[in-house]
């Protein structure tokens, strides 16, 4: 009996992009980048911005998913709220991705403290070995972010990384984050 070695590592891509984003070739998807619809219970927001690599560069065949609790820190598609709680965007030829869905309440955390409103981010790229999972964090939310058991693990000087910025844009709040995929600016990347 011959004992089998592990396959090497690939990296990961490039994508089928008609079948993870669907949408953009006029197909429909079971994932987009709106996680709540327009007539969800709570007013809505829209979380964008950009995956850029270690020289700045705009990486365009990137893939973001987030997941996300609905207001009142639940998971999972809540039946009548228009709150899908995933979604999945493909990156444009500059880098941008764009989700349109609502605050997320506060969920509990390691030892039962609550977390911070916070997004959780798979981020998938040509060239890259694996997945990389991150969180977007809110700007406009200084008291919770202060207290959020995960935020304080990362170095002070590091937390701005996964902290959106809140941006007047009418009606609708905007939050805008860039991932950096490495150089100065690199967002924390977590392990699972």
């Amino acid at each position: 009996m011959s004992v089998r070695k592990q396959t090497p590592s690939q990296t990961v891509g490039p994508f089928f992009a008609y079948a993870l984003t669907p949408e953009s070739y006029g197909y429909p998807g079971i994932a987009g980048p709106r996680i709540a619809s327009p007539d969800a219970a709570t007013a809505p927001i829209v979380v964008e911005g950009r995956v850029l690599d270690g020289a700045g560069a705009p990486v365009t065949d990137a893939l973001v998913e987030i997941w996300q609790a609905d207001p009142a820190g639940r998971y999972g598609r809540v039946r009548g709220e228009g709150f899908f709680g995933f979604g999945r965007c493909g990156t444009d030829r500059e880098g941008r991705f764009r989700f349109e869905t609502v605050k997320p309440g506060r969920v509990a955390g390691p030892g039962g403290r609550l977390m911070a409103p916070h997004l959780l981010v798979c981020l998938t790229a040509r060239g890259l070995l694996n997945h990389l999972f991150t969180r977007i964090y809110f700007g406009d939310e200084e008291e919770a972010n202060r207290a959020d058991p995960i935020l304080q693990l990362v170095p002070e000087g590091r937390r701005d990384t996964l902290i959106a910025a809140p941006e007047s844009a009418g009606a609708v709040p905007v939050y805008r984050l860039d991932i950096h995929l490495q150089g100065e600016r690199e967002t924390v990347f977590f392990d699972l």
